[in-house]
């Protein structure tokens, strides 16, 4: 048996060498991380069973149980649900219009809007939340500003509850296209010219072509583009961080958010972690959702 077993490590050794680096790290900064965060969410742990473990008691469920009743926790996940809904469409329509206006031309004029509109995507969010909260600013905010051109009152961007959701909305869409407009050109940049030749042969306009040979063989970054981008819309923790606090009122509290101030302001370890879980599995599901719906590749 061992004899067997050395004999089958020895012809087929390499691979397991080569995928051996990547599986540790995985596993010493994922997985072990998931399993203590778990074993966390089933106690008390606060800063004072941090200090000294003999204070850390189980309490089962209980903080699956009282995270359901928290108001503010409901809060965050009804606007979590807002960001995604409003937030995933805006991305991939935005992104992909963007990327099919630059894919139209070579010059440099479209190879410098290229740049220009994935600045944001690489600016430093601090950054980004000091210009904004100038933008935003209720006195001289260039908004207002804007709006004052058509007799249109003063508008408290971020100290309205409804308002500031979609003031974020809108900020979180400014930085999140640039990066998946560059997704959509690689996909655009990849669709043979035959295809189009061979429609305008039969008389095809651009919209047709645009609606049976573009859009339906982009399906792939498509899915691709909405995936991460849901994924990362269910976290959403950096604009409302920066720009409101989750405030006013709670109106801008993301789950991510929620999970920040209870684990690094309150110290209440054991809750965050429950409300981390509750958050991995939304996203699970998610994902889950996104495959079962996913339509199959379009191939001509």
């Amino acid at each position: 048996m061992m004899r067997e077993f050395a004999k089958q490590w020895n012809k087929n050794k390499y691979p397991y060498m080569f995928i051996a680096p990547a599986v540790l790290l995985l596993v010493v900064f994922s997985i072990i991380p998931i399993v203590i965060a778990l074993v966390i969410s089933f106690t008390n742990m606060d800063l004072v069973g941090l200090a000294d473990y003999s204070n850390i008691r189980g309490v089962g469920f209980d903080n699956y149980i009282r995270i359901f009743k928290d108001p503010v926790f409901l809060k965050a996940l009804f606007n979590t649900f807002i960001y995604v809904i409003v937030g995933v469409p805006l991305v991939v329509i935005c992104a992909m219009a963007v990327a099919l206006l630059l894919n139209y031309g070579t010059s440099w004029l479209f190879k410098t809007f290229r740049v220009i509109y994935y600045m944001p995507s690489i600016t430093n969010i601090v950054a980004v939340a000091v210009v904004w909260g100038y933008l935003y600013n209720g006195s001289y905010g260039l908004f207002n500003y804007m709006l004052s051109w058509f007799g249109i009152p003063a508008q408290q961007w971020l100290q309205d509850p409804t308002l500031a959701k979609f003031s974020l909305i809108l900020l979180a869409l400014w930085k999140a296209i640039g990066l998946n407009m560059i997704i959509f050109l690689a996909a655009l940049q990849g669709i043979p010219r035959s295809y189009y030749e061979a429609a305008e042969i039969d008389g095809a306009t651009g919209w047709k072509k645009l609606r049976y040979i573009t859009v339906p063989l982009l399906s792939f970054a498509t899915f691709f583009v909405t995936i991460t981008t849901l994924i990362g819309w269910i976290q959403f923790f950096e604009e409302p961080f920066v720009m409101t606090k989750g405030g006013p009122l709670n109106a801008t509290m993301s789950l991510a958010l929620f999970i920040y101030n209870n684990g690094f302001k309150l110290s209440n370890f054991g809750y965050a972690a429950s409300g981390s879980f509750v958050l991995f599995v939304i996203i699970i599901l998610a994902t889950i959702v996104q495959f079962a719906v996913r339509k199959k590749e379009v191939e001509y």
